[in-house]
């Protein structure tokens, strides 16, 4: 009978001997496989539960860590568990510029089909980031600068973004932001921003009226199976973006979300 370290063995020699999907190199793949699944964890696990999700042996597993701890993209800390490490950050925020990059073409034809500002924003931490914009045509017309940060609780795109967030963990970000008040329509109550949240499920997009700034409208959906929580949206003047406006609107957000999100998974995105 042989012992587990043989097996061990055993079953990583046996592994390498697997062709990589697609021709690519197998000991990337399960590098980054190992860091989606630190990712999805909450970014700090232990070998064990590491071996016990992806099915590889620990030899390996601990051998890919290592190896990843020396690049700095894993860090392992005091109590020998393994978090993610600093130089995934620059990675992500170069990714997120992209992203933005790669959305610039559909919400081009969001402008088009709704004739209003057309937007996409991350959740990045506890706060949403506005990664790409298209301004409206019209003279009168939404603006908000690429870059900017705000919290969810007042913005139809951080509707979008939580409403399939477990409610505990709404509650949790709602305690560590606050609910401040941007105008006297913001919702300020965690059970109201769960209500709202729980209306974005029934409909399927999300409404900002005049809750950030008092006469504007903004419409939003996520992007279905984006590699990181994104959302697009329209906004504009409430006297355009009325409820009759919003039957035609909404639509052409979710196509274009759709739209987007295979653009997303493809190796060369196009619009």
């Amino acid at each position: 009978m042989p012992t587990s370290s043989a097996s061990d063995a055993s079953a990583e020699v046996a592994a390498s001997k697997t062709p990589a999907a697609s021709g690519g190199v197998q000991s990337l793949e399960r590098a980054f496989d190992l860091l989606e699944r630190m990712a999805d964890a909450g970014g700090e696990v232990g070998l064990s539960e590491l071996s016990a999700s992806s099915g590889l042996p620990l030899p390996t597993i601990h051998r890919l860590m290592r190896t990843l701890v020396a690049c700095g993209y894993v860090r392992q800390q005091a109590n020998r568990r393994y978090s993610l490490g600093p130089r995934l950050i620059r990675l992500g925020e170069s990714a997120s510029r992209l992203l933005g990059t790669w959305a610039r073409p559909y919400l081009a034809r969001l402008v088009e089909e709704t004739g209003e500002t057309a937007n996409m924003a991350l959740l990045d931490g506890d706060e949403i980031v506005y990664v790409a914009q298209v301004p409206s045509k019209h003279s009168m017309r939404m603006f908000t600068e690429v870059g900017r940060r705000v919290l969810p609780h007042s913005t139809g795109v951080g509707k979008a973004l939580l409403a399939h967030t477990p409610p505990e963990e709404v509650r949790a970000l709602l305690s560590r932001t606050g609910m401040p008040a941007a105008t006297e329509k913001t919702i300020t109550t965690p059970e109201g921003f769960l209500d709202a949240l729980e209306e974005v499920r029934r409909t399927g997009y999300a409404v900002d009226d005049n809750e950030q700034e008092i006469g504007v409208r903004c419409l939003a959906v996520p992007v279905p199976n984006s590699p990181t929580a994104a959302a697009i949206s329209i906004s504009g003047p409430a006297g355009r973006v009325t409820e009759s406006a919003t039957d035609k609107i909404v639509p052409v957000l979710q196509q274009v979300a759709v739209e987007l999100s295979a653009a997303l998974a493809s190796a060369t995105p196009t619009a």
